[in-house]
């Protein structure tokens, strides 16, 4: 075969990952389909037809013979899971706390009225989750920066509920999906669609109205070979001012910065010297912080005090523990834990620890720059799954664009040169303290001990229970409690009977009502778990309890004479 013939050749692994890229448009298809089928007729027959095309590219992908074609079909594996996620939306858009309160945020902001700090609770029930706080309420208000509110609210003509917010959302995703399709080289490309669109996880997000996929769509520039970040240029101006919409957007992006911005200085001091470096990270500062106040300049000067409790608000709402982290041993594995706190110091010691050790020795932990700062999560009382699936593209634009040697001429402290061994301690002495402090947490003991009992029943429900409460500790708490049977936490039930607190070493009697009046006894072999939270200081005490469905009383035949 000529040279000319073979560059000509598409290399396999390119026709292997377009052929996965397509095969990830299966997921969540068919549901999507099903809806469509029984109203939709119209949107049905779209992804019909999304349909045959993922087949008649599966079979092109594996026969052209030219890389033009290939990339053509890489072209059409976009526009097709761009159509689906479309189609999708306009079927089984799920309105969630983040959407409706957004939308919310978009209506007050047309009308001139104040945005944070005003509790919406008519939003909430109906299916849309509340987020309890350990002070026995809920967070009935708007908690994000203001972007994704700014760009909801010209869209509210078109639809009723927080369709205008989904929209918004989903539009950002497709757009920033086909920044990273275009921004990639060619044979990568249709990875941009798969990790985008195609597994079906940041589509789903999106129609939830998340605004954290907004602020990963204008991530998604900045990231693609951020190593030429501070080198001058348009381009240099335009990531920075994405990277300042994206901090006015959600606050995931806040964690990610500071990486990025260290490695610019590790990468341009190696360049030009400490002060050319210093001056290069500051025009991204400057360039970030002057977007992001343009952003907020409304809010800054009509609301500044509520403006900034609300930005802050999921760092300080005191939200119930929950997720998939570590902060599951107390949730699920133990009984409780009377230094919950812990878990959130252990979260910031990590944080800290990882971009000490990216600082130390970014040649080489610098290409995972956009992975660190999403391990901190993993410590945090809200450990969620979305905290680490929702900027996964990130990490494949920069394991695509920023190549390991990208990094050698970076500037690095020259401690413990050459002693490996005394670096590798010195690595694991900025992670311990994180550790030792989730140990503290996970090994707190429940502060009270509870025993419960129904007061009033019927043979499948629970409307009251009275509740036994001894507090083992020396600080006096105030209770509140909750009944769950999964691992979601439910609604709190209302005390009716019972003092405000109790004292340390003293006991006391509640008579608590469940929500909406009645609880409903679960079938036998499902865990009922009573928990009681506090909020000064941070507490959990879970207590298995045994409610049991009554037999229904047996009939005796009759006697006939």
């Amino acid at each position: 075969m000529a040279p000319d013939e073979q560059e000509q050749t598409p290399a396999q692994w390119h026709r292997i990952l377009t052929l996965l890229a397509n095969i990830s448009l299966f997921i969540g298809t068919r549901s999507v389909w099903s809806s469509a089928a029984s109203h939709k007729l119209v949107i049905a027959a779209i992804i019909s037809l999304c349909y045959a095309s993922i087949l008649a590219t599966g079979v092109l992908t594996l026969v052209v013979r030219r890389s033009r074609s290939l990339a053509r079909l890489d072209l059409v594996v976009l526009v097709t899971a761009v159509t689906l996620a479309y189609c999708a939306l306009s079927v089984k858009h799920t309105f969630s706390d983040e959407s409706i309160l957004t939308t919310q945020a978009a209506r007050e902001l047309i009308h001139g009225h104040p945005v944070y700090g005003q509790p919406w609770p008519w939003l909430f029930g109906h299916g849309i989750a509340y987020t309890p706080t350990v002070t026995g309420g809920y967070d009935y208000t708007y908690g994000y920066p203001p972007l994704t509110a700014l760009l909801t609210a010209p869209l509210l003509w078109i639809g009723h509920g927080a369709v205008p917010e989904t929209l918004a959302v989903t539009t950002a995703v497709v757009l920033g999906t086909v920044v990273l399709w275009k921004m990639l080289p060619t044979p990568w490309r249709s990875a941009a669609t798969m990790v985008c669109l195609g597994f079906g996880m940041i589509p789903t997000y999106a129609r939830l109205g998340y605004p954290a996929v907004v602020a990963l769509a204008l991530l998604i520039p900045v990231v693609v070979r951020w190593t030429r970040m501070g080198a001058g240029g348009p381009a240099d101006w335009a990531r920075a001012a994405c990277l300042g919409a994206a901090c006015a957007t959600q606050q995931l992006p806040w964690f990610l910065a500071p990486f990025l911005l260290a490695g610019v200085y590790a990468l341009r001091r190696g360049e030009l010297g400490p002060r050319g470096a210093a001056a290069a990270v500051g025009r991204i500062l400057g360039t970030a912080a002057g977007t992001w106040l343009l952003i907020n300049a409304y809010f800054i000067v009509s609301e500044p005090r509520t403006w900034i409790s609300g930005i802050a608000l999921p760092l300080t709402q005191g939200a119930v523990i929950h997720g998939q982290g570590l902060v599951g041993i107390s949730l699920y594995y133990t009984d409780g834990s009377d230094r919950l706190t812990w878990y959130s110091h252990a979260s910031m010691l990590l944080a800290a620890g990882l971009l000490a050790l990216f600082v130390l020795f970014v040649r080489r932990l610098g290409p995972a720059a956009t992975v660190l700062p999403w391990c901190a999560f993993f410590l945090a009382t809200r450990s969620q799954d979305g905290y680490y699936l929702l900027m996964t593209p990130l990490w494949l634009a920069a394991a695509v664009t920023v190549p390991p040697s990208a990094f050698t001429t970076a500037w690095q402290p020259r401690l413990l040169h050459g002693r490996r061994v005394a670096r590798m301690v010195l690595a694991g002495a900025l992670v311990v303290p994180s550790l030792v402090a989730v140990a503290v947490a996970a090994t707190g003991t429940p502060p009270l001990r509870m025993s419960a009992a129904a007061v009033s029943r019927t043979s499948l429900t629970v409307e009251t229970l009275r509740v036994r409460v001894t507090n083992t500790g020396d600080a006096p708490l105030q209770p509140h409690f909750a009944v769950t049977t999964g691992q979601g936490m439910s609604r709190y039930w209302k005390t009716l009977d019972g003092p405000s607190s109790v004292a340390g070493h003293a006991t006391a009697t509640y008579r608590i009502q469940a929500p909406d009046g009645r609880f409903v006894i679960p079938k036998k072999g499902i865990r009922i778990r009573l928990r009681a939270f506090s909020s000064s200081p941070m507490t959990l005490s879970s207590q298995d309890i045994h409610l049991e469905r009554a037999q229904a009383p047996s009939r005796t035949p009759g006697h006939h004479g």
